[in-house]
């Protein structure tokens, strides 16, 4: 869109369009005569009004901003940048969001004066439907880097302006926002749009880096001096080899698109894989070593990860099977078939209209099985927002919930809030220990999940949302349902799936399980548990569950000396070391005697923890994961 074609000649072929739906060949090139074609598909008129929904409130703009704060915070120090460099013409830096919504401008004091005459402004949307033919609208619906130049504006009012954008692009490969340079039509100049394309691959690097810091990174270039630059190409690689982030660059370096992001194993596009690289890397750190791709293209690579990378975590420590699918249910699945089952069920339905129920005791990983269910969905790329219904207390549990309008209470936050459910869109809401939500909140949950909006404390209009559904209860939900504790047409609207998540004394990967939380718990450590020790607590009682588990190796790795890598029981909490002496080992119940409802199970959960804290309800509590609140109303379920 930069061929210097004369003002009035852009204006008759426009109006040739406009009266007889098409062009003479060569009239304008290809990309403007589509964006004049979007204009008037939309409705819009060379001279006629703006349509109303042109400019967002002043609660949109907030909202959109708090969105959009981690591209906003890394886009401002580029921005002042990029001003610098066009300080001495007049123009004006604009960042605006996907939706075309402008969000932070700087400019020169005069020609902003003007840009505000025709909404260059924050809180205007410059989308093609809204503005016509743009650089900021037509980079969105190109997601490319465009340039659009006086005349060829579609809205006669905006013929004055020159302007330059270019899509910012997320690590997954999809446009989060538009970083743009508009200014007077008599001081364009041919270089400003490599300037923005630029500036905008600085911002989409910082954003890539800041996002993926849990991941390896991969810095790719041609020559290894390219390294480090604004021209490598950047990836973001999981542990178990795949290709999880990509900027443009390393798409094109590596002959990949945007869609194989999450589904390519790095080894499947170059010749090295990761144990190799991250061996080479622990050798010699910061050295740029050579690979090849399948083609034989020889390129540079070098390995950054932050401090904290390579150690596991609980979730991540748990390495996939060797017959499971690579995704990141599996990298949770370490043999026992009780818990594969789950994850096969609830595989099927993903990305499917289908809420799924996890049931399971307190400290199964219920949390984590739901997570990993959103990363492995089409929502992985969107928020995963969880939500303990057991632990807000009863009378804010609304305003977390649904938010609420600036002054709908007293001491709500001057500006409002946006509630959670609302920051759940676009991606999974998970709801945990649902069935100890109010009733009154289930009756405007089901509301929600019916029409799919949500409407704040304090009025306000309702705000249409889209989200994956996952709940998980300990509780019986059907027996509460049938019983009248729990909404009967909420029960049957969450539960499109059940799975059930074994507990701890229940599973046959016991060995599995220690084994990688403890190279989680101890990098660099091949810690182990001494053979004596190991027997004992596979056949412990674990009211508490993984989560308990969890504690108890932690402690026992920090009792170990320096130098000593086998956990005995001098090593353990003095409450589980005497458990395990004193008492016989607890192996699971008797199949006559074997709860048959979770509610029996949760009892005998209770039962056990306050067994083993010797009453002590502070830390029964802490080791089945709950609050003190929930366990006494949990111990009188128990007694009645």
């Amino acid at each position: 869109m930069q061929h210097p074609t004369p003002a009035s000649a852009l204006r008759q072929a426009r109006h040739h369009l406009i009266e007889y739906g098409a062009l003479l060949p060569g009239a304008v090139n290809e990309s403007l005569l589509k964006s004049w074609q979007r204009s008037i598909a939309a409705g819009l008129s060379p001279m006629g009004r703006l349509i109303a929904t042109e400019h967002a409130s002043g609660g949109d703009l907030r909202h959109t901003m708090a969105r959009n704060h981690e591209l906003l915070a890394h886009s401002r120090p580029v921005m002042e940048y990029l001003f610098e460099q066009v300080r001495h013409i007049q123009s004006v830096v604009i960042l605006a969001d996907n939706r075309g919504t402008l969000m932070h401008t700087m400019g020169d004091p005069y020609f902003l004066n003007k840009a505000e005459r025709v909404a260059l402004a924050p809180g205007a949307s410059w989308r093609e439907e809204h503005r016509g033919t743009n650089a900021i609208g037509t980079a969105i619906a190109e997601e490319s880097a465009v340039q659009v130049h006086g005349a060829e504006h579609f809205l006669e009012r905006n013929g004055f302006l020159t302007c330059a954008a270019a899509p910012i692009m997320s690590s997954c490969g999809h446009v989060i926002g538009i970083l743009d340079i508009s200014g007077d039509q008599h001081n364009g100049h041919p270089l400003t749009l490599g300037l923005v394309n630029t500036a905008a691959r600085m911002i989409e690097n910082r954003l890539l880096i800041a996002t993926c810091k849990r991941s390896v990174r991969l810095h790719l270039h041609a020559h290894a001096e390219g390294i480090g630059t604004v021209a490598e190409g950047i990836l973001a690689v999981s542990e178990d080899g795949w290709i999880i982030g990509a900027n443009r660059l390393a798409l094109v370096l590596l002959h990949m698109n945007a869609k194989g992001i999450g589904a390519t194993q790095l080894s499947s596009v170059l010749d090295a894989r990761l144990p190799d690289l991250l061996d080479r890397h622990k050798r010699r750190p910061g050295l740029a070593t050579q690979v090849n791709l399948h083609d034989g293209t020889t390129l540079f690579v070098q390995v950054q990860a932050d401090p904290g990378v390579l150690p596991l975590q609980i979730a991540s420590a748990l390495e996939p099977s060797a017959n499971a699918t690579q995704d990141a249910l599996s990298s949770l699945d370490t043999g026992d078939l009780k818990w594969r089952h789950a994850a096969d069920k609830a595989r099927r339905v993903l990305d499917k209209p289908i809420p799924i129920l996890v049931q399971g005791e307190s400290g199964v990983g219920k949390e984590y099985f739901a997570r990993a269910s959103h990363d492995c969905s089409q929502h992985a790329r969107g928020p995963f927002v969880a939500i303990n219904c057991a632990a807000i207390p009863e009378n804010l549990i609304e305003a977390e919930l649904f938010g609420y309008a600036p002054g709908a209470f007293t001491g709500a936050k001057k500006e409002g809030s946006l509630g959670r459910l609302r920051e759940a869109n676009g991606g999974t809401l998970f709801l945990d220990e649902i069935g100890d939500m109010p009733m009154a909140m289930q009756t405007r949950l089901l509301r929600v999940l019916q029409e799919r909006t949500v409407t704040p404390l304090g009025g306000g209009r309702s705000v249409e949302v889209d989200f994956a559904l996952v709940c998980a209860t300990h509780s019986n939900l059907r027996e509460a349902a049938e019983q009248g504790r729990f909404r009967s047409d909420l029960y049957y609207r969450i539960n499109g799936l059940t799975v059930h998540l074994p507990a701890l004394r229940e599973r046959t990967d016991f060995q599995a399980l220690v084994e990688r939380l403890l190279v989680g718990l101890n990098p660099g450590r091949e810690v182990h548990l001494a053979p004596e020790l190991l027997e004992p607590m596979r056949q412990h009682a674990w009211p508490g569950n993984l989560r308990q588990l969890a504690s108890v190796l932690r402690t026992a790795s920090a009792m170990l000396n320096d130098g000593e890598t086998c956990i005995d029981y001098q090593h353990l909490p003095d409450d589980m070391a005497q458990d395990l002496v004193t008492a016989p080992p607890a192996p699971a119940l008797a199949r006559d005697q074997e709860p048959h409802s979770l509610q029996a199970l949760s009892s005998y959960a209770v039962k056990q923890a306050l067994e083993a804290s010797r009453g002590n309800i502070s830390l029964a509590a802490r080791t089945l994961g709950i609050s003190r609140q929930t366990l006494y109303r949990k111990m009188g379920t128990r007694q009645s």
